[in-house]
């Protein structure tokens, strides 16, 4: 699945700091400064010409209780979903119904996109209470433990910022 940039609302979010790194990904170095980056939701970062972005609204929040959190990963086997292993993170108080973000990616190529809401904001997962969502919407149950394969989440970002929604999801 492809972002496609258009002219007037390309998704990025600013990282945290000014030095990020727009060249190819498979020219960049990776070390432990390019992951767990806390970033604020900089919505001028998904301007047209602002770089390679998403732009991700999350839609079906059921409540404004606690905190969503959103977080963009590689979209590589090795690092989806893997603790300490995402780029950027943003996380703001819930707001029901639906939300956007801003997430800036170091290059154009493939990311991973996870969201949850902690509803009572106590940072742990309470399955029957909190909610989550991932890029391209994939399947979520008991036998996947809420954890699909890259492959089922992954999409491509160009030069210029894109946009996806995604749709939380609720067990309860």
């Amino acid at each position: 699945m492809k972002i496609l940039a258009s002219g007037m609302a390309a998704i990025t979010l600013l990282a945290a700091g000014a030095g990020a790194s727009f060249a190819p990904l498979s020219a960049q170095a990776t070390s432990t400064s390019d992951y767990r980056n806390v970033i604020s939701n900089n919505m001028r970062a998904c301007a047209p010409g602002a770089g390679p972005a998403v732009r991700v609204t999350v839609n079906g929040i059921k409540s404004s209780s606690g905190k969503i959190r959103v977080q963009v990963y590689r979209g590589t086997k090795s690092e989806w979903l893997e603790k300490g292993r995402w780029l950027n993170r943003i996380e703001m108080p819930a707001r029901k119904g639906k939300m956007t973000f801003c997430l800036p990616v170091p290059a154009s190529g493939t990311y991973a996109i996870a969201a949850r809401h902690d509803a009572n904001g106590n940072g742990s997962t309470d399955i029957r209470e909190d909610g989550g969502a991932m890029s391209r919407n994939p399947s979520i149950n008991i036998f996947n433990l809420g954890k699909p394969s890259v492959d089922k989440t992954r999409f491509t970002v160009g030069e210029q910022a894109g946009s996806i929604a995604i749709t939380m999801k609720y067990f309860s």
